[in-house]
């Protein structure tokens, strides 16, 4: 039986880049072979904090040919869904928790020309997303409380991966599995193990000495 070969996606975070520095800083993260670009949107409502709206990825799109993974941490994602789109947003993703119409959502975001992922809370359980599965391109594990960067990770992720992992075998193989909360290169083996395809790192690659060097050891599998 032929085992499907699966992603090695990292994708930097730019929620703890500098922004004094932020051109440079994403040169930096492409030329050491970053997948995506991943872009925090908070909106001071639906997570205790705020970051920024359509202009800092329009910043980003202009600055880089990586795709750019947004992640909408805002209730009412669908009122602002085609403008991040429009500033060049490769993929969206909305938080299962915030939309009502979940699948009404997602269909907008692919009608629009764009990838469609769903991200869910630490205490929300894989089960919620059954329906929705066949409908999507990615779904994001938060192993932190959402709002801030450089949190510990939350150890239970690890299951909830293994939990999403055999339940997309089922209904969507296609569908990338992705994970975003005080990602190590300490925890990153394990996580991947589980089944995880991309991993969302922030303090681990800009904070890090070497962002170069700190990207390759997010993506070694062991």
């Amino acid at each position: 039986m032929h085992t499907k070969v699966r992603p090695n996606i990292v994708a930097p975070s730019i929620l703890s880049a500098d922004f004094t520095r932020l051109a440079e800083q994403l040169q930096q993260i492409e030329q050491a072979g970053a997948d995506w670009v991943h872009c925090d949107v908070m909106d001071g409502r639906y997570v205790p904090n705020i970051t920024f709206g359509p202009f800092i990825v329009e910043a980003v799109r202009r600055c880089t040919s990586l795709p750019i993974d947004t992640h909408l941490m805002i209730v009412e994602p669908e009122k602002y869904i085609k403008a991040f789109i429009d500033a060049g947003s490769n993929h969206i993703t909305v938080h299962q928790e915030t939309c009502t119409h979940l699948h009404r959502t997602v269909e907008l975001i692919h009608s629009l020309g764009a990838k469609a992922g769903v991200s869910l809370n630490p205490a929300t359980p894989v089960s919620t997303l059954e329906e929705i599965l066949p409908f999507l391109d990615l779904v994001l594990i938060m192993s932190v409380n959402p709002g801030f960067g450089g949190q510990k990770f939350i150890s239970t992720s690890i299951e909830k991966v293994r939990k999403l992992h055999l339940l997309r075998e089922s209904l969507n193989p296609e569908l990338i599995i992705a994970i975003d909360g005080g990602i190590t290169s300490e925890n990153a083996p394990r996580i991947r193990s589980a089944g995880a395809d991309a991993l969302i790192a922030g303090s681990a690659v800009f904070n890090a000495p070497n962002i170069s060097k700190a990207i390759l050891q997010l993506r070694q599998t062991d």
